[in-house]
């Protein structure tokens, strides 16, 4: 029983992942410009985050993988990116559930050193 919710826990941090990208490219999309800079704030800022995350955090392919408080400077930065994201689309309770999700899945995968 255990074991499934620890695979559930990580299958919410995939979950919120994705969600960080959602919120930057919802972002983007409800900025008040023409289209073409929308398009370019939603799909470059999903790239920047992406490029970031590829780089330093993700699990099994990072080129430069994070560990201890750099890694957790790297996820408060960028699942805080996420729900500022919101914020700044005027998404508030939205932002806020995201925030709270992701400080449950952390101290979880803490918990059960799944970090």
């Amino acid at each position: 029983m255990l074991t499934a919710v620890k695979g559930a826990n990580l299958l919410m941090m995939f979950l919120l992942e994705l969600g960080v990208l959602a919120s930057v490219g919802y972002w983007g999309w409800t900025l008040d410009a023409n289209l073409a800079v929308r398009l370019l704030a939603g799909i470059g800022g999903m790239a920047l985050f992406i490029g970031v995350w590829a780089i330093f955090g993700a699990a099994n392919g990072a080129r430069i993988p994070l560990h201890g408080y750099s890694r957790a400077l790297l996820e408060i930065l960028w699942f805080g990116g996420g729900a500022a994201a919101l914020v700044a689309a005027g998404r508030t309770a939205p932002a806020v559930v995201f925030a709270v999700l992701y400080l449950i899945n952390a101290a979880l995968r803490l918990h059960w050193k799944q970090v």
